[in-house]
């Protein structure tokens, strides 16, 4: 394992996917990466020699990565609530923000409600009960005096 900046690369992947398994680097970066470094598309990344080690973390120490990056993220959306705009407020309900629905889906994103346990009425109704008994009398007469 190739340790750069604190996060551990697979030895057996190439470059450019190896570098995404760094927080804030996807596809398109890591692509933008090998190619100002002029590094083979083919190379993995234990065939790097130090040299392009360090030339990828110095790189790197240019970009907003890792712990930086989430910070980053963190402050915008503490930033939102503060003002108190309509993203904050979604922010702060724990709701999807960019206007999807909320009755069948976002089920991840909402928060889960508790269910408060009420026992049943009926369960417990004796009047409920004697009503029941009085009914099936009414209908076993009927019965007997049809006949």
């Amino acid at each position: 394992m190739l340790k750069i900046i604190g996060i551990n690369l697979p030895e057996n992947k190439k470059v450019l996917y190896g570098l995404t398994n760094i927080y804030g680097i996807g596809i398109k970066i890591a692509n933008k990466i090998i190619k100002d470094l002029k590094i083979p598309s083919n190379l993995k990344i234990f065939e790097l020699k130090d040299s392009k080690i360090k030339q990828i973390k110095e790189y790197l120490l240019n970009l907003k990565i890792e712990g930086d990056l989430k910070s980053f993220n963190r402050l915008n959306i503490k930033r939102l609530i503060e003002i108190n705009n309509y993203k904050g407020q979604r922010h702060q309900k724990k709701l999807p923000v960019r206007g999807q629905r909320t009755k069948t889906n976002a089920k991840t994103r909402r928060e889960l409600k508790q269910k408060t346990f009420k026992p049943n009425k009926n369960k417990f109704n004796y009047d409920n009960e004697k009503n029941k008994n009085q009914r099936k009398n009414e209908k076993i007469t009927k019965k007997f005096k049809n006949k």
